[in-house]
């Protein structure tokens, strides 16, 4: 019988009644498979997505757990709708327990966003950025923020003028520069928490290469079926596999109160030397806050090295 991801996290003990999640892109792929993973462990789970009948399919299962869910939609290349996610979830809900920033993808195509931010970017980076930003005050006391990145981080760097151009488009290069954002910024959040003598922590997670996920369908043809291909294969990481790597950061009693970590797999890794730069982070973080037009958030935090 095929392990669930709490099993594989082995995070299958924990009871998370009385919890509530936010798992973004949990229609499909890793964050659906995380949803489910989260409300059998008990946990009432917001779910997100653009798709509704898809997200509706994924609230009836985790309503059969005798859990609480319920659909947000959001594009999240629409700044309105990703504010209108954090508004719902802040209007559902006392205090938020786990906030799991796992949407994404990498696109074929450069296109600028309505704000004028290349497509990917946006849409990695900048809209966990503005749903975190949204919802940090209403995270509860020991709240845990894990965002999903990669290991595509490493070999690139952040030219913070790029991001609003598409001239010389690379669908892989502005992944990575996206996968780096997201490092960037957890690492730059969980400073800035500590600072503030806040118990909420921020980690990065890659949860691996997964043919498995939604992420191939962004693909050019004909890569999307090769990758079905690659599944059963035994040196790929299965979609369970990859949420067992969110839930290990999200859920496991031994990561209470660690924060300011790159986990690959279940495993800690050091990330990047751009990803650990402060001045980099910093850069980001006021830039990011630029783009969206408005005040950084935890502008009061001394943001150290």
């Amino acid at each position: 019988m095929t392990r669930q991801p709490e099993q594989r996290a082995g995070v299958a003990d924990r009871d998370l009644s009385g919890q509530t999640a936010l798992v973004t892109g949990s229609t499909s792929g890793i964050g659906r498979a995380t949803a489910l993973a989260l409300g059998r462990l008990g946990a009432d789970v917001f779910v997100h997505g653009r798709d509704r009948d898809a997200g509706g399919a994924v609230v009836d299962e985790l309503t059969g757990y005798g859990v609480h869910s319920q659909f947000v939609r959001g594009d999240f290349a629409d700044v309105g709708d990703v504010r209108s996610v954090a508004s719902t979830v802040r209007e559902s809900t006392e205090t938020l327990d786990l906030l799991l920033n796992n949407a994404g993808g990498l696109f074929r195509t450069g296109e600028l966003t309505d704000v004028g931010v290349e497509y990917t970017f946006h849409v990695n980076h900048l809209a966990p950025y503005l749903l975190t930003a949204e919802l940090l005050d209403h995270m509860a006391k020991a709240g845990r923020i894990v965002t999903t990145a990669s290991e595509a981080h490493r070999g690139v760097s952040l030219d913070l003028d790029e991001v609003t151009s598409i001239e010389r488009y690379s669908p892989f290069e502005a992944y990575g520069r996206s996968k780096l954002a997201n490092v960037q910024f957890a690492l730059a959040l969980a400073r800035r928490l500590a600072a503030t003598g806040s118990n909420v922590t921020s980690n990065a997670v890659h949860p691996g290469a997964i043919p498995g996920s939604a992420f191939s369908r962004f693909l050019p043809a004909p890569i999307p079926q090769g990758m079905k291909l690659l599944n059963s294969a035994p040196f790929v990481t299965s979609v369970a596999d990859g949420a067992a790597a969110l839930l290990t950061l999200a859920v496991s009693s031994d990561l209470a109160g660690v924060s300011g970590r790159y986990v690959s797999g279940q495993c800690p890794q050091t990330p990047s030397m751009d990803a650990r730069d402060p001045d980099a982070q910093r850069a980001l973080w006021e830039r990011s806050a630029d783009l969206l037009e408005m005040e950084p958030p935890l502008t009061r935090a001394v943001d150290t090295t």
